[in-house]
């Protein structure tokens, strides 16, 4: 990802709770590419990237012990459609 995705990612994660660093994959290259970490320590860092993202989808699906609950709509904003009456008979 990019320097953009990777401040979008860091933001998410951090609203949602999700352990993870972004940082660049090397410290001296700012426009190369971005990954997420374990740890902010380049030395010491293990990349996370597929576990964070992994549970950053986890948090957007519904459950997997019951596939069949329906999506919190709530998140995704206003629907909109029509409400008909039933005809009648008269």
């Amino acid at each position: 990802m990019d320097a953009e995705q990777a401040r979008q990612v860091d933001s998410v994660l951090r609203r949602l709770g999700i352990p993870g660093v972004v940082a660049p994959e090397d410290p001296e290259n700012l426009t190369g590419p971005w990954r997420v970490y374990d740890t902010a320590d380049p030395a010491n860092r293990e990349d996370i990237t597929a576990d964070a993202l992994a549970a950053l989808a986890a948090t957007l699906q519904p459950s997997a012990a019951n596939p069949s609950e329906p999506v919190d709509r709530r998140r995704s904003g206003p629907t909109r459609g029509f409400v008909l009456p039933p005809k009648s008979d008269e």
